[in-house]
């Protein structure tokens, strides 16, 4: 299912994440993109917020790469590439094939351009951001069953 939003301000960006957040059942990866200020962390706070989780510790992990966030559904790993290489040195960076190990949770990968081409075993939804903030937001959701090679 692909299709493409326009979010007018923050407050219609994070109900969008809670949208896709409500449609999460475990086990699959959020694929994020987009500038600097594009709304990235806001779209994963909507995301949490849609689990029951606290939104106020809902952080962008530029520094720590990976947060988890442990709802009562199933566990969030948060991660940023931000600050990592790009292509296979970005997955060993944070860890991406221990954190997969864990089939339930749910993976949300801010910057996952930098993944480069990789494959996943799991449910993608990606999620392409263009604009800044300062103004409407074009918002484009791509949903798969799997990627079999994901060019993100």
């Amino acid at each position: 299912m692909n299709s493409t939003i326009t979010t007018s301000n923050p407050d219609e960006t994070f109900e969008l994440g809670a949208s896709i957040g409500s449609t999460l059942n475990g086990g699959e990866m959020v694929l994020l993109t987009g500038g600097l200020g594009a709304g990235k962390t806001l779209l994963t706070k909507g995301i949490l917020s849609a689990l029951d989780f606290d939104v106020d510790e809902v952080t962008s992990p530029s520094f720590a790469l990976v947060n988890l966030y442990k709802t009562e559904r199933f566990d969030v790993f948060h991660i940023d590439l931000w600050r990592s290489e790009t292509g296979a040195h970005a997955a060993f960076d944070v860890g991406l094939h221990e954190i997969l190990e864990d089939e339930s949770s749910v993976v949300i990968i801010e910057w996952a351009e930098r993944l480069g081409p990789i494959e996943f075993d799991r449910p993608v939804v990606r999620v392409d951001i263009s604009g800044d903030g300062d103004e409407p937001r074009a918002i484009r959701i791509i949903r798969s069953e799997q990627i079999p090679t994901a060019s993100v």
